[in-house]
């Protein structure tokens, strides 16, 4: 089961650590994870981050590392292609909450140029006013099981 309204803020701290909340709504409830973001290597100029999230985000101990490789930045940053060496995930970033069908059908092309199953994107549905409030929140904690093994 997908949620809806989904998104990622990305907040830039002061020693240049990138702070990460992922945040998806279903059954109207919200749920969510925090975690960071950080240059993989820092003497490289390569958009290649490596992204840390705590797990279970009820009880966040157990550190889940992976890599967030930016494949495509529009000039004016508002959406992106995001991928992993590995090819088993991508995700279609925007800063509205939809995107111009066109805009991407041509990130899905560069999608398949860089080797990606295009087959398995999920549009996920957003209001054109996602919620604001934090809302209820899914205290069941399964869904970020599912979201490791992209669910």
């Amino acid at each position: 089961m997908y949620g809806t309204n989904t998104r990622a803020t990305y907040t830039l701290r002061e020693d240049g650590i990138v702070g990460v909340l992922n945040e998806t709504w279903s059954g109207g409830k919200r749920s969510y994870i925090e975690g960071t973001a950080y240059k993989a290597d820092p003497n490289s100029d390569e958009a290649k981050l490596k992204v840390k999230f705590y797990v279970p985000p009820f009880l966040p101990i157990f550190p889940v590392v992976g890599d967030y490789w930016i494949l495509h930045l529009d000039r004016d940053y508002h959406y992106a292609l995001i991928g992993q060496p590995s090819r088993n995930h991508l995700w279609i970033l925007c800063r509205q909450p939809h995107l111009d069908d066109e805009i991407y059908n041509q990130l899905v092309e560069k999608a398949k140029e860089e080797g990606y199953d295009v087959s398995k994107l999920h549009k996920t549905p957003q209001s054109d006013t996602p919620p604001e409030q934090e809302g209820p929140q899914d205290t069941k904690g399964i869904w970020w099981i599912k979201s490791l093994f992209g669910k």
